[in-house]
C-alpha cells in the first residue's frame, strides 16, 4: 500500500480541516486551535488546543471501539491529524443531556443540575445561518435527512455512546453533563459516529474540584464564560484520559 499523501482541502470547519488524500474512502482532519462560541460571534486562538482535543478523540474514539461502537475513526498521522473515513455528514446535530444545564435551562422551566433520567435527546438542523434549530419529529420528517430506520439508529447510537463515554469518565472522575455528536454515511450507507469527542464537544464536570461551580469547569464553557483556564481545563482531561489506555494507533 502506497504511503498516505494529504492532498486538496476539502472542507474547513470552526475547528477542523478536512483534506482529501490519494487513498480512496480516506480524508485527513486536523484539529486547528479556533475556540469559538456563539455560532461563531466570540472567537479566539488558544495555543495548544487542537492538539489537546485530537489526543482526547483520539483516544476515546479508540476506548469506545473497544466496547464496540464503531466511527470514522482509522488512526493517527502526526500530532494533531487523524485518518477517518470519508463519510456523507447527516446535517443533525444529536445532543444527548444527564443533567439540564446551559441552553436548557434558559429554554425550560428546570433547575440547573436536575438529573435526566433517561438521558434527553435532541436533535438540531445543522445550519448556523438558521442558528442550528431545534427540530421536532415532524420537522425532520418534512426535511426528508433521515429515513425512520436511520432516525432510530441514530438514537440507538447516540445512546451506546453516552453509556460508553460514562462508563470510561466516571472513574477518572470526570461527570458527562451532556454532549453533541454528529454521524454520516460511508460508502456502504452505514451510519457511523463522526466529528470529535472532546472538550469543544462535550459538558464536562471535575467530581474532586469541590462545591465551587466554575472550578469544575473542564469543557468550552470556560471559553464562553470568560472563565481563563481553557487550555489547561482541555489538558487536566486529557492527563486523566491518557489512563486509558497506551498512545493512539498511527494509521499506515
Amino acid at each position: 500500500m502506497s504511503a498516505l499523501a494529504i492532498e486538496a482541502l476539502l472542507h474547513e470547519g470552526k475547528a477542523k480541516k478536512v483534506f482529501q488524500t490519494n487513498r480512496a474512502g480516506v480524508v485527513a482532519v486536523q484539529f486547528k486551535d479556533d475556540a469559538t462560541a456563539f455560532n461563531g460571534e466570540k472567537f479566539s486562538q488558544l495555543g495548544g488546543k487542537g492538539l489537546l482535543n485530537w489526543e482526547i478523540s483520539a483516544r476515546l474514539f479508540e476506548a469506545l471501539e473497544r466496547q464496540g461502537q464503531p466511527s470514522h475513526y482509522l488512526g493517527c498521522l502526526e500530532p494533531g491529524w487523524m485518518a477517518v473515513q470519508e463519510l456523507e455528514i447527516v446535517p443533525l446535530e444529536v445532543v444527548l443531556r444527564n443533567r439540564a444545564a446551559g441552553s436548557l435551562c434558559r429554554q425550560l422551566p428546570l433547575a440547573p443540575e436536575t438529573p435526566l433520567q433517561p438521558a434527553l435527546l435532541d436533535l438540531y438542523y445543522k445550519d448556523d445561518a438558521l442558528g442550528d434549530p431545534l427540530l421536532t419529529e415532524a420537522r425532520l420528517e418534512l426535511l426528508g435527512l433521515v429515513s425512520a430506520a436511520e432516525r432510530q439508529e441514530l438514537e440507538r447510537q447516540a445512546r451506546q455512546v453516552n453509556a460508553g463515554l460514562r462508563r470510561l469518565l466516571e472513574p477518572l472522575a470526570i461527570e458527562l453533563v451532556d454532549f453533541k455528536l454528529e454521524f454520516g454515511r460511508n460508502q456502504a450507507g452505514q451510519l457511523l459516529l463522526a466529528d470529535e469527542i472532546s472538550p469543544d464537544t462535550c459538558r464536562l464536570w471535575d467530581c474532586s474540584a469541590g462545591a465551587n461551580p466554575e472550578q469544575r469547569i473542564l469543557d468550552k464553557d470556560r471559553f464562553r464564560q470568560d472563565l481563563g483556564g481553557v487550555v489547561e481545563a482541555y489538558g487536566e482531561v486529557l492527563k486523566r484520559v491518557q489512563g486509558l489506555g497506551a498512545m493512539p494507533r498511527n494509521y499506515l
